[in-house]
């Protein structure tokens, strides 16, 4: 388990990076110039902060798993804090996604379907991982 779990990590490290390069396009790709228009300026900037906090997240966790790399393999306590906290964000967006979202509030065409799928699919990766990773390392493991 601790040769997939080095493998695995990079892989998740790297992959919330992945992520950064499709939020990115959302702005453009969803229209959000002329959709904020019609929100008031504190809405709007709320919109725009949320989002930037959104991507503070993304980069910390991708960089965090990446430099933190050796303390998750161990085990150490802060790291599988760090483990299962990021295990739930991802768990509670896919969740998010499926309760919350209904198919017909996403944007129509192949491009986006193929988006949402892939992305969900990454999510779903980046969950798995860190929930494994930590039922691994405080239920599973010999002397853990």
């Amino acid at each position: 388990m601790q040769r997939i779990f080095n493998i695995d990590l990079w892989l998740v490290g790297v992959a919330h990076f992945v992520i950064l390069f499709a939020s990115f396009q959302v702005p453009y790709r969803l229209g959000w110039k002329q959709d904020l228009q019609q929100l008031r300026a504190f809405n709007r900037k709320l919109l725009w902060v949320q989002s930037g906090f959104t991507v503070l997240t993304i980069i910390a966790f991708g960089t965090l798993t990446l430099a933190l790399h050796a303390e998750f393999l161990r085990g150490d306590r802060a790291a599988l804090g760090l483990a299962g906290f990021i295990g739930i964000y991802w768990t509670t967006r896919i969740l998010v996604d499926t309760i919350y979202f209904s198919h017909a509030d996403w944007p129509t065409g192949a491009s986006f379907l193929v988006g949402h799928v892939l992305l969900t699919l990454l999510f779903s990766f980046l969950a798995a991982s860190y929930v494994g990773l930590f039922i691994w390392q405080v239920w599973l493991r010999p002397n853990g």
